[in-house]
């Protein structure tokens, strides 16, 4: 078994931070960070999903990675044969192993090959139907996903950011000008991809077009609002969803408030506590989702649906409604505010297309 070549950026110490974690993760291509000693000895490893959970118990971006880090990750040894190491993963379930030497320092990744552009058949369901009042005069002519951001519809950057990610079965949920965004977009051949389109005759909600929906679902299915621009990773997103055996999952994004004023807290006339200028955070909706097939049927066939509504339902019954933490890029195109934020962040935030 080879070493796997210069995998000095997936090694970081137990007291790196979070937020170097994430810089580093995203900068790699193995997408496994591995936790080395002084001396270069295996210690344990974090990947992107250890990552998000520990978020998700809302720790601090500035908390080291060793209050997320897997202390038994599977490690093969050096001199180990190919099909011992491919029985280990398949075993624990995981894709890539840290490999080490007889002095068990760390010495490459299993295994060498990188997987770029794999393929994936999940279906994409990207729900383009609403007004966009908010952005209105803009959208009086134009409907919202259509808007150019750097020079081209927003639209076509998610898809072609899908594709990227080896995605490549859309639905456009269409209504309002929807002649606009077929007449663009076609069937998608000249982007490489499939297209086909989701008609609403009335107004259906962020999650009535999905009745709609005709394909078998075989494997999970992304759905996504067709104003949101975002960097993050869909298919670690699948990944995700899998591996925690949601039958939904529910991307979201931690907001922070500071109040400008003291906040006094009191019980009738009597004051309690008095916090001075206090940060209120939560965990907004990121309008980008992970159904299994089988939620399809839920869907009422006439009507407005909300997918809050949905995933409401699911969690009441108890079924496994996953969160899964955005840390990367995402921006809600709703307001005239962000979509001046769209075009300044643009060229920073993006590669060139």
């Amino acid at each position: 078994m080879t070493g796997g070549g210069d995998i000095t950026g997936n090694l970081i110490t137990p007291d790196t931070p979070l937020l170097a974690a994430i810089e580093r993760m995203d900068a790699v291509r193995k997408k496994l960070l591995i936790v080395v000693d002084g001396d270069g000895r295996l210690l344990g490893t974090v990947s992107d999903g250890d990552i998000r959970r520990g978020l998700m118990r809302r720790l601090s971006m500035e908390d080291a990675v060793s209050a997320v880090m897997n202390v038994a990750p599977v490690a093969l040894r050096l001199d180990g044969s190919e099909a011992e190491a491919r029985v280990r993963l398949a075993d624990r379930g995981v894709s890539l192993a840290p490999v080490l030497d007889r002095n068990d320092r760390v010495v490459g990744l299993y295994p060498d090959a990188v997987s770029a552009g794999t393929q994936r058949d999940n279906l994409v369901v990207i729900m383009a139907g609403g007004r966009g009042v908010r952005l209105a005069p803009l959208t009086q002519t134009c409907p919202k996903p259509m808007l150019k951001v750097a020079g081209r519809p927003l639209l076509e950057t998610i898809i072609e950011r899908l594709q990227a990610q080896g995605f490549h079965r859309f639905r456009l949920a269409v209504n309002y000008l929807a002649e606009i965004i077929e007449d663009h977009f076609g069937d998608g051949s000249g982007m490489g991809v499939e297209i086909r389109y989701l008609r609403e005759d009335h107004p259906r909600g962020t999650a009535g077009a999905l009745s709609l929906v005709a394909d078998p679902i075989i494997q999970p299915m992304l759905v996504m609002n067709g104003d949101v621009l975002t960097r993050m990773a869909f298919g670690d997103l699948v990944d995700f969803h899998i591996e925690n055996r949601a039958v939904a999952t529910l991307c979201v994004r931690e907001h922070a408030f500071q109040a400008p004023h003291g906040v006094a807290e009191v019980d009738g006339v009597r004051m309690t506590a008095l916090r001075e200028k206090p940060t209120f955070r939560w965990l907004a909706n990121a309008g980008v989702y992970c159904l299994d097939g089988s939620v399809l049927s839920r869907v009422p066939a006439e009507g407005p649906y909300d997918m809050p509504e949905l995933l409401a339902s699911l969690a009441a019954e108890g079924a496994m409604v996953g969160a899964y933490p955005i840390h990367e890029y995402w921006l809600d195109i709703g307001r005239p505010p962000d979509f001046e934020s769209a075009q300044s962040d643009f060229g920073a935030v993006f590669d060139p297309a």
